[in-house]
């Protein structure tokens, strides 16, 4: 509901972290405890930025069964809870490594240029500029997992007005993996898509996990 913690900036809580604009990716060299974790000078030129961040994976153990039940619905995963017991994994300690795949699209002065794929594991790609969209055109998003497009899968819309509310709508991809929905002026997005799969690394020691889950998002605003 775009509400989170303020993290700093720490490298090892960071695989990657890039400045993407007019063509050129360039890693970011951010300080240990930086808040916000990015402070860089805009470019002296317009365009569209691209930010992306890549987590380090982080493990959690589900409090109890009905929540790892509850996020396999919300998500649209309900095939791994009958995996998850056909294989006799433990119901009171689920264990998850979950990893985020975060970009932000910035606008530099008039915003001008086009995401494009950088090679995330899961990745959401703007198939058009939000901060050129015509008045009366769509949004369009492009969903990836190991650069294939991801077809019949869910994906979250979540939109926030000036005032801090939060609607959020439910999409399917396409046969191309894309999903289009309106979007409104002054509104800022967030589109998200989760990727639940088997750990590799499943019950080899007592506290590796059962599943993966790989977040991408996807963040820019609408101007007035």
């Amino acid at each position: 509901m775009f509400e989170g913690t303020r993290l700093a900036y720490f490298p090892n809580n960071t695989e990657r972290f890039d400045f993407t604009f007019n063509g050129t990716t360039k890693a970011i060299k951010a300080r240990m405890g930086d808040i916000p974790a990015l402070k860089m000078a805009a470019p002296d030129m317009d365009g569209l930025a691209i930010i992306a961040h890549e987590a380090k994976a982080t493990l959690l153990t589900y409090s109890d069964w009905q929540t790892f039940v509850g996020f396999t619905v919300h998500k649209d995963f309900m095939q791994a809870v009958a995996d998850h017991r056909d294989n006799g994994y433990p119901q009171d300690k689920v264990r998850e490594r979950y990893s985020r795949y975060s970009k932000a699209l910035i606008a530099v002065g008039d915003g001008h240029g086009d995401d494009k794929a950088l090679g995330l594991e899961t990745e959401l790609v703007a198939v058009n500029n939000p901060y050129t969209l015509g008045a009366d055109q769509q949004m369009e998003v492009a969903l990836t997992y190991q650069q294939e497009p991801r077809r019949d899968v869910q994906v979250e819309v979540y939109e926030r007005t000036a005032s801090k509310d939060v609607t959020v709508t439910k999409y399917r991809t396409d046969d191309a993996g894309h999903v289009q929905f309106p979007v409104t002026a002054g509104m800022t997005y967030l589109v998200d898509a989760v990727v639940l799969r088997p750990a590799p690394d499943v019950e080899t020691t007592p506290t590796s996990p059962h599943w993966e889950s790989l977040w991408a998002s996807l963040t820019f605003a609408v101007p007035e």
